[in-house]
């Protein structure tokens, strides 16, 4: 269970963070959250693809990382398997939350990557922040900005009806079937109804390229089944 605090050199002097990519340590996510300015570089690895929270019923993209729960396709011993490494991922255990109007870092101290033997110091000798740390709330700054950025690109394309769900099904090598539910996807017989006035709307938010780049992302479901279709040879 998490364990969510105000991060600070008073309570948490000597915490270091485990920052080696394992399933053991954190990695073991069917997806993670992404974000329109995300989507260019994302794209080249991963299909992106749309979640609908069950409780808040929001739509959020996300980076699709496995094909069941708590499965990762995209780590195994050697680490993270592809280049780029999802911001939603990098950040962990840290989120960013508001204290009296103003952004501030919370850690969560249960998570398995918070070590007070081994990993990068948070703060230097004499309390400062160190150049991890520093690292860190970059991350988590750009990443609050996206998820802005994602809730209203969300919110833009529902009005379009430009969401659908969608299914996957994949038959892989050994003939094991798995059946994708429970995402969504752009409306592509919609899109190409869309008028020249609602184009040019989306293209001014920039969310017509981060359409075409989800499209685009669709050609990484054969690396996904790639990765699956290795790791059954290899267990």
């Amino acid at each position: 269970m998490a364990s969510i605090e105000l991060l600070n050199n008073v309570d948490h002097p000597g915490v270091k963070i485990r920052t080696e990519r394992s399933l053991q340590l954190g990695d073991n996510q069917m997806f993670c959250l992404s974000f329109p300015a995300e989507f260019r570089t994302a794209q080249a690895y991963y299909p992106i693809l749309f979640y609908k929270d069950g409780n808040t019923g929001q739509f959020m993209p996300v980076l699709l990382l496995g094909f069941q729960p708590g499965e990762n396709l995209f780590v195994n011993q050697q680490g993270w398997q592809v280049s780029y490494l999802p911001l939603d991922m990098a950040r962990q255990p840290f989120t960013i939350g508001l204290q009296q109007g103003e952004r501030v870092i919370h850690l969560d101290t249960a998570h398995p990557r918070v070590s007070s033997t081994e990993g990068e110091a948070l703060f230097l000798e004499l309390g400062g922040h160190s150049p991890y740390l520093q690292q860190v709330a970059a991350q988590l700054e750009t990443l609050h900005h996206g998820m802005t950025d994602a809730r209203q690109f969300c919110q833009q394309l529902l009005a379009l009806e430009l969401i659908e769900s969608f299914v996957l099904d994949v038959t892989l090598n050994n003939g094991q079937q798995y059946s994708l539910h429970g995402f969504y996807t752009i409306n592509e017989p919609r899109l190409a109804q869309l008028t020249g006035e609602q184009l040019l709307q989306l293209q001014q938010t920039g969310y017509l390229e981060a359409i075409y780049m989800m499209l685009a992302s669709q050609a990484q479901f054969a690396r996904l089944i790639g990765l699956k279709n290795q790791q059954r040879v290899a267990n």
